[in-house]
């Protein structure tokens, strides 16, 4: 019986004359539809009830209706602002600067009194910083071409390497181009735009596609063996996945770091099809952490780790919204071992004791299992077909059962971190470029985004200024991290191709 189709005053007194057998089940029926109509509103009151701070919904989904901030944080103590010893920055004055400009005293200004020749006794000093005018400068390479007086042959000297056109942007314009557009998410209209302004010099918007696709093919060897570090290191590596689109359709950008490399690729698949064709994490055995999605699972090889921060969300959700005991027992269970590794770590330690371990554990079994008792596997009903859904509790509930080991990995090996907020802030920009531009216009500008964004997320996270990177790059001499310097040279990925050069390529 649908909830429309409720029984009238006649149907009930019907079935009060044909007995009591009737009337139950004039009630199982109502007991059903009620039972489904309570179902259905809690899983909408759960869905209106998620954001950004108790789910893993992204903070551009809340609207106007943004939560307020609750930090979890334990009070240190400490005053707020700038402790003492930090390092702060501000415009020092420099001993010799460009220019000096003196305003001399010429008169005296009370009585006027002619002053011109009277020494200073003193000179007040203030530095102006700003730039100079800037304007492209052009050189011109002249190359001779002299006829041989013993055998008649013509000779002409050579230019530079990379002097290739009658006319030509140098390396230093062009890392500018790279960089306004590929890491500042500035669009190409707008980037030509803005370099026009700044150096008086009109640029087509092709040149900028064309340095930044000339940045991603010079890049492609250091990218690969960003990979190829990214599979074999012993350092946790984080992983993660965003939607992007493509040419108006929805790809998925998968990103895999550490805290010095960075590997970003496009695929039109989100899940194992994608993660076999990038290949790192088919090939890990060291830890890799994610968020707990199913396709990550299917690499065995792999030692897993799940984001905490991910749990938390789902924790404070089911505390504030289904009142469950146990989640919030579980949060304190949490907290209280994120604060033990701190702490073990701050002493110097390399692991907590065999006793602290045991008691964590214990204390984890027993929350699950009394959540579990609160949280009952639902029963299949007879004649009922197709996976029975269970609640959110439930759905949790299982996994901690399922991957004890993983969320607790933080606390077995240090080298572990809580959380996959590293992967988030890597992907974070990703998201920025998309807002912006709106996606890519074609497969190869996603390529190209990825192989040079890879280049300088590396760069950044080893200290290099990313103008400088791009120069190198374009001066054929992209930058390697040190520690990339054991490794051999790996191919160029089939996964990510060489693009060619085309203005609709990019956002």
């Amino acid at each position: 019986m649908k909830p429309s189709e409720l029984p009238s005053a006649d149907d009930i007194h019907a079935s009060y004359e044909q007995g009591e057998a009737t009337v139950r089940a004039l009630f199982e029926t109502q007991a059903k539809v009620i039972r489904a109509l309570e179902a259905r509103i809690q899983a909408l009151e759960d869905q209106l009830a998620k954001n950004s701070r108790n789910s893993s919904k992204p903070p551009s989904s809340d609207g106007l209706k943004k939560p307020k901030p609750k930090s979890r944080r334990q009070k240190s103590g400490k005053p707020s602002g700038g402790q003492k010893g930090h390092v702060g920055y501000r415009l020092e004055p420099v001993e010799k600067p460009h220019h000096t400009e003196v305003h001399p005293v010429l008169e005296c200004q009370h009585c006027h009194a002619d002053l011109a020749g009277v020494a200073a006794r003193k000179v007040e000093k203030r530095q102006v910083f700003d730039l100079p005018e800037v304007k492209l400068e052009v050189t011109e390479h002249q190359a001779e071409v002299k006829v041989c007086p013993i055998c008649g042959e013509i000779n002409q000297a050579g230019f530079p390497e990379g002097v290739t056109q009658p006319t030509q942007y140098g390396p230093r314009i062009r890392a500018q181009l790279v960089y306004f557009n590929a890491y500042h998410f500035i669009p190409l209209a707008r980037t030509a735009e803005l370099v026009g302004e700044l150096y008086g010099q009109p640029i087509a918007e092709d040149t900028v596609a064309a340095a930044a696709i000339e940045v991603a093919e010079r890049v492609e060897g250091v990218n690969a063996q960003v990979k190829a570090h990214l599979v074999a290191t012993k350092t946790p590596v984080h992983f993660d996945e965003t939607g992007a689109r493509v040419n108006g359709k929805l790809e998925w950008l998968h990103s895999a770091s550490t805290d010095q490399a960075t590997y970003y690729a496009i695929h039109p698949k989100r899940g194992s099809e994608a993660m076999d064709a990038i290949d790192i994490l088919p090939e890990r055995q060291g830890w890799s952490i994610h968020d707990a999605w199913a396709p990550y699972f299917n690499y065995p090889e792999a030692k897993h780790v799940l984001c905490n921060a991910h749990l938390v969300r789902e924790l404070v959700f089911l505390i504030e919204h289904s009142a469950q005991a146990w989640a919030r027992d579980f949060l304190a269970l949490l907290t209280n071992m994120k604060e033990k590794v701190d702490t073990a770590k701050s002493l110097g330690q390399s692991a907590l004791s065999e006793l602290q371990l045991a008691a964590f554990e214990h204390v984890y079994d027993c929350i699950v299992e009394l959540g579990e008792r609160a949280n009952p596997s639902p029963v299949r009903q007879p004649n009922q077909r197709g996976r029975l859904k269970q609640t959110p509790s439930r759905n949790l509930l299982d996994r901690l059962k399922n991957y004890k080991a993983e969320v607790m990995a933080f606390v077995y090996d240090f080298a572990v971190p809580f959380d996959n907020n590293l992967a988030e802030r890597d992907i974070r920009m990703v998201k920025v470029q998309q807002k912006v531009s709106g996606g890519f216009r074609s497969e190869d500008g996603a390529n190209v985004f990825c192989q040079v964004r890879s280049y300088l997320s590396t760069a950044r996270k080893n200290g290099q200024h990313v103008l400088d990177v791009l120069y190198q790059a374009l001066q054929g001499d992209p930058y390697s991290p040190g520690f990339l310097a054991a490794q051999p040279n790996t191919e160029s990925l089939d996964t990510v191709p060489t693009p060619s050069v085309a203005c609709t390529a990019f956002p």
